[in-house]
């Protein structure tokens, strides 16, 4: 009888016990029967409800973490999720890419110690601050920081959007519409001016004299102006009419090669010397042969007159990393000039048309070619192409 009734005390209490600790593991899986006693029965059914709930729940969460999780690594937007101590937890594929980085050079890592320059953009943001910043004057970047409370505490993320094509195609948008105008305007004024000052040059009658010729001689220079300012907006027409590239398979060191001998005369008046770190083994890029020789053209054409005077260009192949570094030892670019150099009609020259490098820009942008152009210290200047 004794060990009966100790039997009905302890069975309920070790229940307890065991459900009590399924529910500290966190295993749902564990239920009881009923035992036919009615108050037992009573308690036993709440808790397997109980259970129920508490598994459906897990499995409702579990389902929405897996979503989340996978919305994330899938999204075309980057995002960079920070723990409590704004150290990065979480970086998406997309992010990555934008920043240039593996997961394992951000992972743990607190972004006021990494030096990427999008991150250190990043580092500056306060939660709900939004910023758009360009790099390397060609790559714009939308960065959004905000955050959400977890146990308690805030955490923050941030939503990377690149705009650079977006940004691009407006800009080439404006500006387009801008030079046609003014071509329209300065064609139809010059060809009728210059055809009525060539025919006034023509009559042989009408320049006889020391006073005549002074006037003829005006007319002339009148003339070749004309054609200057007609070359000079079609410089600019072309920066919006170029054509989509004919590629073919080009010897990139014979190409280089080429460009630097056509610029030889101009760099030896500056004593400008030109070397060569090739890759040891043949490079072969699929390119536009014209377009691309109009690239290294300006290239080396600015690397020159940022020389001034004394000083040494190296043209530097990587055949494995499939890249050419032109590396100028010129004064450098200071930062607040860096963000414009690729704007249509900026230049930091006096009598600068401000189109070289638009022209370059397009160019490699149409055929898909990644570059940059940065200063890494006074006497090196990097402008590299990724083929």
């Amino acid at each position: 009888m004794a060990i009966q009734l100790y039997r009905q005390l302890i069975q309920p209490l070790k229940m307890l016990a065991d459900g009590t600790e399924a529910i500290k593991d966190k295993d749902f899986s564990v239920k009881f029967l009923t035992t036919g006693k009615h108050e037992m029965d009573e308690l036993i059914n709440v808790y397997n409800q109980m259970i129920d709930q508490l598994r459906t729940e897990r499995t409702k969460q579990e389902e929405q973490h897996f979503f989340l999780e996978k919305l994330i690594q899938t999204s075309p937007t980057g995002i960079v999720i920070l723990d409590y101590e704004d150290n990065i937890q979480q970086v998406n594929p997309k992010a990555l890419e934008l920043l240039n980085a593996q997961e394992n050079d951000v992972i743990k890592k607190s972004v006021y110690d990494i030096s990427n320059p999008v991150i250190q953009q990043i580092a500056q943001l306060k939660s709900g601050e939004a910023k758009t910043v360009t790099l390397n004057g060609t790559s714009t970047y939308k960065i959004q920081k905000s955050h959400f409370i977890d146990k308690g505490f805030p955490r923050h993320f941030i939503m990377i959007e690149e705009l650079t094509a977006e940004i691009l195609a407006a800009e080439k948008k404006a500006y387009g519409k801008v030079i046609r105008m003014m071509a329209h305007e300065v064609n139809n004024t010059i060809g009728p001016v210059n055809s009525i000052l060539q025919s006034a040059l023509k009559k042989e009658n009408l320049w006889k004299g020391n006073e005549n010729l002074l006037i003829q001689h005006s007319m002339k220079i009148a003339v070749d102006r004309n054609q200057n300012l007609n070359i000079f907006m079609r410089n600019f027409a072309d920066v919006v009419r170029l054509p989509e590239p004919k590629r073919k398979q080009l010897d990139l060191h014979k190409l280089i090669q080429a460009v630097a001998k056509l610029m030889e005369l101009k760099a030896q008046e500056k004593q400008v010397e030109f070397q060569y770190a090739f890759d040891q083994n043949d490079f072969y890029i699929l390119a536009d042969e014209q377009q691309m020789e109009q690239v290294l053209i300006n290239i080396t054409k600015n690397a020159i007159e940022a020389i001034g005077e004394k000083g040494t260009i190296i043209f530097r192949t990587d055949i494995l990393a499939r890249q050419l570094t032109v590396v100028d030892s010129g004064k450098g670019i200071e930062d607040n000039v860096a963000e414009q150099l690729f704007s249509p009609f900026f230049s930091t020259k006096k009598d600068g048309q401000g189109i070289g490098l638009t022209i370059v820009r397009e160019i490699l942008l149409n055929h898909g070619f990644d570059f940059f152009l940065k200063s890494f210290a006074e006497g090196k200047t990097e402008f590299m192409i990724k083929f």
